[in-house]
């Protein structure tokens, strides 16, 4: 098992820089008029109108561009309300507040974010607009995972703050498509590559071409990576994100694995961030937060190099106290906690250190480029939650002063510290009962996330899975 992160430390990129307010487009991003240009020379002709969903996967409808222009970019557009109340099938279920059977599975309203416009080159004469989801009365709806955390964003300007992030992601390539995996039920499946490639730099032709147009692709999105680079783990690749505005960030993360997806079909591959897709292997989403006041870091001691400041203390201590009763944001599944074993680099307890790997929380860096690097995330976890508990956790400790205690400077593993939970049951359990969780997010949006983790655990425990066959067939 991998996990390994970006084990150089460089994730911050120009973390000393002060990163955009919301609002202010990114790089290539462009405005309602450069659309109309460009639809008028022909360049573009589809407008793909998206929501991140709850696992935070890009759904939506794709537009004729003129229509886009005409109707939808001022006025907004309808979608069934359970794009934001189902399970990883689609599934209608009943239990959602926001919809259900008894409701009729009513409509919302996708209300498009412009500054979010930006091209998608690996589709023809394509362009991609997030949408907020909105009450037809224009209200926000509170529990779609943009919108919990814009309130999180709010929350933390309480105390003058802002924060900056940045994304690493793995995922592993398997030769063969999805429809080839499905057809051999998921079994036999062939990793790209079968040997620790960890920072190699001879890359074999397959993979070279794959992430050249993978690297290519993002760029041409406005979304240049700052690395690229394979891992320890058969077919396992890391991407690295510039440090920046903490939307934007997220809002960048379900278009990069739109591209790596779509990217990784035509050329015959099926890239997955399941976050343990086979024994042993896992795949890490590793967020890199800092907080800022105006264009100043305040996570270090001013004048000091590595000396934190109370302010990074209260917000370390808030992520080891308040992390433990928000799982379900940044391990939403079954399958996340089978990451979760010693010395496979993910951590199996809340603790911190200093360029400690075997930690939760790492702090990496120096002066204005000090920040925190939280390991828990797993790549399947929805970057919009996953972030937005961590803002939430920062916000406790700054809130009530919480004091930061030892620093682990051996092996985190054997170290003191609360366990992460050991499955998603007890997960549930601890986040449906935490006061913290209520106060932070609210009852709606707590119960909403609580009946999404009972769909995955009554899937899980009414499905008969191949180990359990091989374990019992013959012994039971």
């Amino acid at each position: 098992m991998t996990d390994t992160g970006n084990r150089n430390g460089t994730v911050t990129g120009e973390a000393a820089a002060s990163g955009p307010e919301r609002g202010v487009r990114s790089e290539k991003a462009f405005s309602l008029s450069d659309l109309r240009n460009l639809v008028k020379a022909g360049a573009v002709d589809t407008v793909l109108l998206a929501v991140a969903d709850l696992q935070g996967r890009l759904k939506g409808k794709r537009y004729d561009a003129h229509h886009f222009l005409r109707r939808v970019a001022h006025h907004g557009a309808e979608v069934c309300a359970y794009v934001l109340a189902t399970d990883v099938d689609m599934s209608p279920a009943d239990g959602f507040a926001l919809t259900s059977w008894e409701t009729g599975f009513q409509d919302l309203s996708l209300q498009p974010d412009l500054s979010t416009l930006r091209v998608v080159p690996w589709l023809p004469r394509t362009v991609v607009v997030f949408g907020d989801a909105v009450h037809h009365d224009g209200t926000p709806i509170g529990v779609a995972p943009r919108q919990i955390l814009h309130r999180q964003l709010t929350r933390l300007s309480r105390h003058g703050l802002h924060p900056k992030a940045g994304i690493e992601t793995e995922f592993v390539l398997y030769s063969g498509t999805y429809a080839d995996a499905e057809q051999a039920g998921y079994q036999g499946l062939r990793p790209l590559t079968n040997e620790n490639l960890d920072y190699a730099l001879d890359d074999d032709p397959v993979s070279d071409r794959f992430l050249r147009r993978l690297q290519r692709a993002l760029a041409g999105a406005g979304m240049p990576v700052e690395a690229i680079k394979t891992e320890a783990g058969s077919g396992q690749v890391e991407v690295t994100f510039p440090y920046g505005d903490a939307l934007d960030a997220c809002d960048r993360h379900p278009v990069f694995k739109h591209a790596v997806r779509t990217l990784g079909l035509r050329a015959g591959l099926a890239p997955t961030f399941m976050a343990a897709p086979e024994t042993g292997r896992a795949n890490g989403l590793h967020l890199h937060v800092s907080l800022w006041s105006k264009a100043v870091s305040q996570l270090n001691e001013p004048g000091s190099e590595h000396d934190l400041s109370q302010v990074g203390k209260h917000a370390i201590a808030g992520l080891l106290a308040g992390l433990p009763e928000l799982a379900p944001f940044f391990a939403p599944n079954v399958n996340s906690y089978k990451r979760f074993v010693p010395g496979s680099f993910a951590p199996t307890r809340f603790t911190w250190g200093r360029d400690n790997r075997t930690c939760a929380v790492r702090v990496v860096g120096r002066g204005e480029r000090l920040h925190l690097e939280i390991r828990v995330p797993g790549a399947d976890a929805n970057p919009y939650l996953a972030l937005a508990a961590v803002l939430a956790a920062i916000d406790h400790g700054l809130e009530r002063k919480l004091a930061l205690g030892t620093v682990t400077t051996g092996n985190g593993y054997n170290a003191d510290g609360i366990p992460v939970p050991p499955a998603l049951g007890p997960a549930l359990s601890s986040f449906q009962s935490s006061a913290f969780a209520r106060e932070a997010f609210g009852t709606e949006v707590v119960e909403h996330y609580a009946r999404l983790a009972e769909l995955e655990l009554a899937h899980d425990q009414r499905t008969v899975t191949d180990a359990e066959r091989q374990r019992w067939l013959a012994r039971a």
